[in-house]
């Protein structure tokens, strides 16, 4: 078999693992980290890690910076690969960066990048994104009403170009936007809600 033919669910959950971006200090929140606000009794980082493990990743990597010690202790992140990122002020791009550069040798094959301030994407959007992947060439995005959202499925061939653009809060943005016509769209419109937790009056989303 090769890699672009079907495969199975067990292949690809060898081969996606799940990038979670969790580092921010939430300086719109007051400097409370979004990794610790609490969702239906968990951190947000909790509820995030679960939901890629539910859709199938075997292996989630998980990028801390602010208060990563409070984060390492409060959470329940086992069997997580904990990623710190000194850098963290400098921007997402920055934890994008890291969480890639941690993947690297680990014989994944695609990254599933979530970001720790979007409760309202679960495990369901989550899968579909992931269902995407083909091959280390994948690029694979969420839409929502057909408007390119999170998550992002990342093929290990661009990782090298997204790490070399990703810059400040940028994330992979810039890379995404150059190869647009490469991206694979996946709607989740109809199982998940793109909100982020950026200011104290998105607080009301949380649960």
């Amino acid at each position: 078999m090769t890699d672009n033919e079907a495969l199975t669910e067990e292949q690809v959950g060898g081969r996606v693992a799940g990038l979670l971006l969790a580092a921010g200090g939430g300086r719109r929140l007051g400097g409370h980290p979004k990794a610790l606000l609490e969702h239906r009794g968990h951190p947000l980082v909790e509820h995030a890690a679960g939901a890629l493990r539910a859709a199938g990743c075997a292996r989630v990597h998980v990028v801390l910076g602010a208060r990563a010690e409070d984060v390492r202790a409060r959470a329940a992140l086992d069997g997580c690969v904990l990623v710190d990122n000194p850098d963290w002020e400098r921007g997402m791009g920055s934890s994008l960066r890291a969480g890639l550069d941690s993947l690297a040798g680990t014989g994944t094959r695609a990254a599933l990048v979530c970001l720790v301030d979007q409760p309202g994407i679960g495990a369901q959007a989550l899968a579909r994104v992931r269902a995407g992947y083909r091959d280390e060439t994948s690029l694979v995005s969420a839409a929502y009403a057909g408007v390119r959202g999170h998550p992002v499925l990342l093929g290990a061939a661009h990782w090298a170009g997204v790490a070399a653009t990703a810059t400040g809060d940028r994330g992979a943005r810039a890379y995404l936007g150059e190869h647009e016509a490469e991206i694979a769209l996946v709607e989740c419109g109809d199982v998940a809600r793109p909100y982020d937790i950026d200011t104290e009056a998105d607080l009301v989303h949380l649960e």
